[in-house]
C-alpha cells in the first residue's frame, strides 16, 4: 500500500534490522522529482536527553567518553536515551546523577531538537539545571567517563571553536549563548524566561 509523506510515496518499508535501542529500515520511495528511490531510516527506541548544569559560581560540567562510532574521545554535556513513553525530565535527573553525581532542585526546559533528520526519527530535548547538590558518580557498566567542572563560557568557547563537536551539545552551548546575550550574559533572568519543569 503506497503511503504518502509529503512530496514522497512511500512504496515498501521493511525492518532489516533491530535490536534493543533501534530499528534500521529499508523503503522503497518514489521522490519528490517522481523517481524511483530508496531510503534507509533509523527508528531509535528512545529519545535523545542533555542537561546542562550550572552552579552558583557560574560553572558547568562536562563529560569525556570514548565514542565507539567515531573512534575517539568526546565532550559533551551529561546525556542519555530516555526510553519512549518516559519521562525526558526523569530520565535527564537520573543521567545528571549517574554521570556527575549532581542533584538538581530547579529545572527548566532549553529546546527540542532533531538529531541528524535526514537518516533518523531521532529527536531530543535538552535541560538547565540548578540549585545542584553534589553526590556520588553512579556510571553504568558500559561508560568510562571523565567530568570536568569548567565556567560556562569556556564550555561556549569549545562548542564555538570545535572541541566539541556533539551535535546536542553544540545546540544547547550555542543557544544558551545566544539567550544569555538577549539578557545582558544574565543566567537566571535566562532561566526564568524558560518554562520551569517539575520532577
Amino acid at each position: 500500500m503506497i503511503k504518502r509523506l509529503g512530496p514522497w510515496q512511500q512504496l515498501s518499508n521493511k525492518t532489516v534490522y533491530q535490536n534493543p535501542w533501534l530499528r534500521l529500515e529499508h523503503h522503497e520511495v518514489k521522490t519528490p522529482a517522481g523517481t524511483d528511490g530508496i531510503y534507509g531510516k533509523i527508528c531509535f527506541q528512545s529519545i535523545a536527553v542533555g542537561i546542562i548544569p550550572l552552579d552558583d559560581e557560574g560553572c558547568t560540567y562536562l563529560v569525556k567518553q570514548y565514542r565507539y562510532t567515531l573512534e575517539e574521545d568526546s565532550w559533551e554535556i551529561p546525556e542519555g536515551g530516555c526510553p519512549l513513553g518516559s519521562s525526558p525530565l526523569a530520565t535527564a535527573s537520573r543521567e545528571l546523577a549517574e554521570e556527575t553525581g549532581l542533584s538538581a532542585k530547579r529545572w527548566a526546559k532549553l529546546m527540542d531538537l532533531h538529531t541528524s533528520n535526514s537518516v533518523t526519527d531521532e529527536c531530543g530535548e535538552v535541560f538547565l539545571a540548578m540549585n545542584l547538590i553534589q553526590g556520588e558518580i553512579d556510571l553504568e557498566p558500559t561508560e568510562d567517563i571523565v567530568v570536568c567542572r569548567l565556567p560556562l563560557q569556556e564550555a561556549i568557547a569549545m562548542a564555538m571553536d570545535g572541541r566539541i563537536t556533539d551535535a546536542i551539545s553544540v545546540a544547547a552551548l550555542v543557544k544558551l549563548q545566544v539567550l544569555m546575550l538577549g539578557f545582558g550574559g544574565d543566567f537566571q533572568r535566562v532561566f526564568t524566561s524558560l518554562p520551569e519543569m517539575t520532577l
